[in-house]
């Protein structure tokens, strides 16, 4: 992709917006998103005032990581989508909603591509679990129904995943929930399904694009994610063994 962010084409507008989404969610997750977030957002230089720029972002998160952010137009196909993450680069959109679209949007804007996920990609065992997930889905993509089973993976932790410690409440690390102030109140709440981390759960179940989740899966810690990838790859040969005799 040769898109631009082109940071001088924003309008005074779009930087209002930003401010009033970052600022409503600063105030709405310290006690609800896991601290290495919010340790995220001061790593990577994110300021209520302005939208971030991704040179200057990735000036800083790829000496920690190696990951960079590159401009996208909007949601990218499954093939370039994983090629991109495979190679550490993360795709984020350009354009940011209107004043008049703070609660909801039918596709992702920057502010949940860049807000919600670009903290987390200070963190190295996070980077490597999805950078290895999705070259996994890239050695699947010849098979769109793999590809959708390695995206409920994906869809369920970096996503909508949230983290419990046992004994602990449960905290925020998905990008889709840490970047909506409606859905980050409800994932945490006791009115919420959660589920332990477990991936043939996760591969039989199906995700809702449409609105909030019903049902969210905890992991203990990121090396928990990381850990799960050989049990995940056999879960993914067995079910190409079965379609093939079937």
């Amino acid at each position: 992709m040769n898109l631009k962010q082109n940071y001088s084409t924003y309008t005074e507008e779009n930087h209002q917006v930003w401010t009033i989404l970052f600022d409503r969610q600063i105030e709405n997750l310290p006690d609800k998103a896991i601290p290495e977030f919010m340790d995220g957002l001061k790593k990577v230089g994110f300021t209520r005032e302005r939208i971030p720029n991704f040179d200057e972002v990735n000036q800083r998160i790829k000496p920690l990581t190696g990951f960079e952010v590159v401009a996208a137009p909007g949601i990218v196909d499954d093939a370039l989508f994983f090629k991109l993450i495979a190679n550490k680069q993360f795709p984020a959109t350009v354009w940011i909603r209107r004043v008049d679209q703070l609660d909801y949007l039918e596709e992702p804007d920057m502010f949940h591509d860049v807000f919600g996920h670009v903290p987390l990609l200070t963190i190295p065992v996070y980077c490597d679990f999805l950078a290895q997930l999705s070259a996994m889905a890239l050695k699947h993509i010849d098979r769109p129904d793999i590809v959708d089973r390695l995206t409920r993976i994906y869809w369920y932790t970096i996503e909508f995943g949230l983290f419990r410690k046992p004994g602990d409440k449960a905290k925020i690390y998905g990008a889709g929930i840490l970047s909506s102030v409606g859905e980050s109140k409800l994932s945490v709440s006791e009115e919420s399904v959660k589920y332990d981390f477990d991936v043939q759960h996760i591969l039989d179940t199906s995700y809702i694009k449409e609105t909030f989740q019903s049902q969210y899966f905890c992991i203990e810690s990121f090396e928990q994610l990381l850990h799960s990838l050989p049990a995940l790859s056999v879960a993914i040969e067995k079910l190409r063994e079965e379609s093939v005799v079937s």
